[in-house]
């Protein structure tokens, strides 16, 4: 049988104090990452979390899953 593959989940929000997008994750200690686009941060993310894991001591993985969570809340004047 095969090892189940883990998702990690990595939450994406909107600071709309420093406008930037944060990344933050219970999954992977040590991801906190931020960006003024989305797509370079899911970028930067990317390649940070390989390394986070290994240095939290977490089993090597070639194959990685990742459910991105998005959350951006604004004021909309009529």
């Amino acid at each position: 049988m095969a090892a189940k593959q883990a998702e990690y989940i990595v939450n994406l929000i909107w600071d709309d104090e420093a406008t930037v997008w944060v990344a933050s994750s219970d999954d992977i200690p040590g991801l906190v990452l931020e960006s003024g686009s989305l797509d370079a941060l899911i970028e930067r993310v990317r390649f940070a979390i390989p390394e986070l894991l290994s240095l939290n001591g977490a089993a090597e993985s070639k194959k990685l899953f990742v459910c991105y969570r998005s959350e951006r809340h604004e004021q909309v004047i009529a």
